[in-house]
């Protein structure tokens, strides 16, 4: 961005402003301006958008899926001397948005909707204690809240929910330089105070079991502890890198837990063939989530059925392993390959509470992930760039389920006294993306790419011919019923910018792009939370106008 000059010789005012627009009854615009004056950098940002395809769709037709988001900031950075650095943040984020109805839903006159806001405060210093030490120190505070609300005619149950929070945030962390060793150690306490509040009423009693109250309602409070400390040192050998820490990990939330996680990290570079060999492995903690786990975790859920089955949700804990190679081709080419192995006890999962579209953490006895990757990025060539990447995944969950709430004896059973185990939600073989750009003029750029799923597991209880009353053939037709898998998804899109005006204080771009222009009904999940489907765009298109001063 080029800089104005004000009348003082210490200040400059440059910005950047984006409108866009598209095919989905859409519009937006972005706006930041930046203002130096002396030691002082502001920073206001500022964006909005109105969208009636604010969420994936649950069914072509894309019912009730508007949204509103709208994000504003104010960035304040000083240097107090050469040693002493300041940066503050303010940030105030919302999104109010539609959930997307099913057919059924649809014909009942549903509605439901959803907000969640956010408003953060933060702050930074850094301060340089000598030419080989660095203290840095941060502490935010940030408050949320989400919300979901329904109308009379939802179907099967009118859910309504309020929950928020705030959390206090604090670290500290020193960094020391002794000759080929890089030191680090720190602190964290993060502090978040828990409100959350579900009231349901039950509008076809028909789609629940005998036994299931007309109305519950849960209101609870309670704060969710967390601390850290961590240690690790960078050492550089040569051509070898070795990278070795140890962190301590505190969590007081529904149980109170603690764990030690080593990590270790060693790479070798071998200049004569351009190549970097690198292997690491990681233990982890994994605390669950927080959302509605109050609500899943009170006796007060055991009115809901006369069946029901609920333990705490235990920490994750795993051992992440993974090598690899990153070799560069005649000064154009650079291929990256990774391999991995992850393993990982009291393995975190979501349920849906009833038909509610609200969810709780639950967790399976232990799950088994594999894979690999690989990247193929050519930087520049000529007028050419791009990239092409593979991955690949097996990741498998065991039960029974250690943790979490369930309810009704047939999801009991199933969860809790089946043998073996079922794919992961994330459990996708294989996954091409690719992205090339050319540059046709010095003022003009085109661009094309493509990605491709073979698609995801789910877990549905429904059978195909109720599946079509909800979703429509249309969908029935993306879905394997003997996998048990979403068939493959593909979308094409194209890229293209202009350069439309460009003097010393003011450039002006214009900027096209197309997505799924194979116009295939992609399925990316199906039987899941909110209404249970999430189906990829149809072919659409967008246009942004792009000025920066």
């Amino acid at each position: 961005m080029v800089s104005f000059r004000t009348k003082r010789a210490d200040q400059s005012i440059h910005g950047r402003l984006v409108l866009s627009g598209g095919s989905y009854d859409s519009a937006g615009g972005y706006g930041r301006l930046q203002m130096t004056a002396g030691k002082n950098i502001i920073t206001a940002t500022a964006s909005g958008a109105r969208t009636d395809h604010y969420l994936n769709p649950v069914v072509p037709e894309n019912y009730t899926n508007a949204g509103t988001p709208a994000d504003f900031a104010l960035d304040l950075a000083r240097d107090f001397s050469p040693a002493d650095h300041l940066a503050a943040i303010v940030r105030h984020r919302l999104s109010r948005y539609g959930v997307p109805n099913e057919n059924l839903q649809q014909a009942a006159g549903q509605l439901q909707s959803s907000d969640d806001l956010e408003t953060i405060g933060s702050a930074s210093y850094q301060h340089v204690i000598g030419p080989q030490a660095v203290l840095n120190t941060e502490g935010m505070v940030r408050h949320g809240q989400h919300d979901l609300f329904s109308n009379a005619e939802s179907t099967p149950i009118i859910a309504t929910q309020h929950n928020f929070f705030l959390q206090v945030y604090f670290a500290s962390s020193v960094s020391l330089k002794r000759g080929r060793h890089s030191l680090k150690a720190g602190l964290e306490t993060d502090s978040a105070f828990l409100h959350e509040n579900f009231h349901d009423v039950i509008t076809d009693p028909s789609q629940f079991d005998p036994g299931t109250p007309a109305t519950f309602s849960f209101s609870g409070r309670r704060p969710d502890l967390e601390q850290a400390a961590y240690v690790q040192d960078l050492v550089r050998m040569g051509q070898w890198t070795l990278d070795a820490g140890l962190r301590w990990d505190h969590y007081q939330l529904v149980l109170n837990r603690d764990a030690f996680s080593p990590r270790i990290a060693l790479s070798r570079y071998f200049p004569s063939a351009n190549l970097i060999a690198h292997a690491s492995y990681a233990r982890l903690f994994v605390p669950p989530s927080s959302n509605n786990l109050l609500l899943s975790s009170s006796p007060a859920v055991e009115s809901l059925n006369p069946n029901v089955f609920r333990l705490p949700v235990q920490p994750s804990l795993g051992d992440n392993y993974e090598g690899g190679l990153s070799k560069g081709f005649f000064g154009q080419l650079r291929i990256d390959l990774d391999a991995y192995r992850r393993t990982g006890s009291d393995y975190p999962d979501y349920d849906p509470l009833l038909n509610t579209g609200v969810n709780f953490p639950i967790a399976f006895r232990k799950a088994f992930i594999y894979g690999a990757d690989g990247t193929l990025d050519l930087p520049h060539w000529a007028k050419l760039s791009g990239s092409l990447s593979y991955s690949y995944m097996v990741a498998n969950r065991w039960f029974p389920v250690t943790g979490g709430l369930l309810l009704g004896q047939d999801e009991i059973g199933r969860r809790t006294q089946d043998k073996g185990h079922i794919p992961d939600a994330e459990d996708q073989r294989n996954v091409i993306g690719t992205r090339f750009d050319y540059q046709i003029w010095k003022r003009m750029f085109v661009a094309a790419g493509a990605a491709y799923g073979s698609g995801l597991p789910f877990d549905y209880d429904v059978s195909s011919h109720d599946a079509l009353e909800e979703y429509g053939q249309q969908v029935i037709d993306r879905i394997d019923f003997v996998r048990y898998r979403v068939k493959p998804t593909l979308s094409v899109q194209a890229f293209a910018g202009v350069d439309l005006y460009q003097r010393d204080r003011l450039h002006m771009r214009f900027e096209a792009d197309g997505g799924n222009l194979n116009n295939r009904l992609n399925v990316i999940y199906f039987g899941g939370l909110f209404s249970g489907n999430s189906i990829g765009p149809a072919h659409n298109f967008g246009l942004r106008l792009v000025a920066t001063f």
